[in-house]
């Protein structure tokens, strides 16, 4: 039995393995044909447009402040009411946002990270919004490095929802106790204070306590998380736009993470779970590779940030989501498109910022004395809006969901025991076996 989806092939390909699958996704299908018809009725009711919005927003926290917001539009829109639902963890999410495009009951707006950008548009799934932001007066109002992140082949097709970037938080306590007077500058800086920040008490060699988390799995945070230190080390992974994972940089960056390891002074997240904070929160490690929009902002512990530490070069990576208008129909488009509007303003932004500590796009918001009260009282932040002037994206292209795939499983295999150099490889052949030349 061979199901059949004509340019939708590539993208099933990893979620669609067995018999028993195909059959579920039959029946998912069905349910969503019937869920569309559903839709298209009740969303007439009383001239009122409903529409859905998809996120994945953590922590619960920044959650709430979203649902806030979206309550505000709400109350100020009554002809347009936005549900906002959370939609798992963004890694979890790609093979349902496929299915529901096909089973044709897409979220209205889908709040994503941009580097899947490529696979939406070969799927024929958001609109392009450049048009529409060209006539926009809040258009001059967003950060211009930001634009990179939204552009494919000529077109628009999403708008920056947040921005951020990747440093190290620290507990200053642990590093006065462990007689650390600097925070590492260099990676072997970062190494020396990993081992300090390590301490056996009982002698088991099972440490109480660990310099730093690494995050484990082979998901897309792992692979964010890396990137910093790829292109420190002046890697890249894509080559004349082809992947290149054998990269020296690559190899070298994988190699300093399993290092780390063989020290004894990092501990591995729970599997697919590095973003949790609970070992950082409870001094079990003194170091944890995140950004600002993290819980421990919140926290009651001591902390501090640094800079991710150099190896050839400064280098950190933008951590933003992107809002995409799916293609429905247009008058339900055009009520998107008003949500997004709303999202970009200075006073969204403002709200949003302080509520969660991502970097508000807009640059009113950035300048407002809100937002510049907040950075006093927080002063960490100084340290993300400092790293923004070498802060890289990772590739936005159509591909970056399977190259991200063999990324993430040689990450994964070099931090269980396989050598960084026969990961890498494997990840190259299985990458080459899949890739789209054209």
């Amino acid at each position: 039995m061979k199901l059949k989806f004509g340019k939708f092939n590539n993208f099933f390909y990893p979620f669609i393995t067995s018999r028993w699958q195909i059959s579920l996704l039959g029946i998912f299908l069905s349910i969503c044909l019937l869920l569309s018809s559903c839709q298209s009725t009740t969303n007439k009711d009383n001239g009122v447009i409903h529409l859905t919005l998809w996120q994945g927003i953590n922590p619960p926290v920044n959650r709430d402040v979203f649902q806030k917001l979206v309550d505000k539009f709400n109350q100020t829109h009554p002809n347009i009411q936005v549900e906002s639902i959370y939609a798992g963890q963004l890694d979890q999410q790609l093979p349902k946002i496929l299915t529901a495009f096909v089973g044709n009951v897409p979220p209205d707006i889908l709040a994503f990270y941009p580097q899947v950008t490529g696979q939406f548009v070969e799927l024929g799934a958001v609109k392009p919004l450049e048009d529409w932001l060209e006539k926009l007066p809040i258009k001059s109002e967003i950060i211009p490095n930001l634009f990179d992140e939204l552009k494919l082949d000529g077109h628009i097709w999403s708008v920056p929802f947040y921005t951020g970037n990747l440093g190290i938080f620290y507990r200053p306590k642990l590093f006065q106790a462990a007689g650390i007077t600097q925070t590492p500058k260099t990676w072997e800086e970062l190494r020396q204070a990993a081992k300090k920040l390590t301490i056996d008490r009982n002698g088991d060699h099972r440490p109480e306590q660990y310099g730093m988390l690494l995050p484990l799995g082979k998901g897309e945070w792992t692979v964010f998380c890396w990137f910093p230190f790829l292109f420190s080390a002046g890697g890249e992974v894509i080559t004349n736009n082809q992947p290149n994972l054998v990269d020296k940089g690559a190899l070298a960056a994988l190699q300093f993470w399993q290092d780390l390891l063989k020290d004894g002074s990092a501990k591995l997240s729970a599997p697919e779970r590095g973003y949790e904070e609970d070992d950082f929160v409870k001094g079990r490690v003194a170091m944890q590779i995140t950004g600002p929009w993290t819980y421990i902002m919140k926290s009651d512990v001591d902390f501090d940030v640094f800079p991710i530490p150099a190896d050839i070069e400064q280098a950190t990576v933008t951590g933003g989501g992107n809002m995409y208008v799916m293609k429905t129909t247009p008058e339900r488009e055009l009520a998107a498109l008003k949500f997004l509007e709303y999202m970009l303003s200075a006073e969204f932004q403002t709200e949003w910022s302080v509520g969660t500590g991502f970097l508000p796009v807009n640059i009113k918001a950035a300048q407002s004395d809100a937002f510049g009260e907040f950075i006093n009282q927080k002063p960490v932040l100084k340290v993300f809006l400092e790293q923004m002037s070498h802060a890289r994206a990772r590739p936005v292209i159509a591909g970056y969901s399977r190259l991200s795939d063999s990324l993430g499983r040689a990450i994964e295999a070099t931090l269980l025991g396989e050598s960084a150099e026969k990961a890498l490889k494997k990840a190259q052949e299985r990458v080459d076996l899949i890739w789209d030349s054209k």
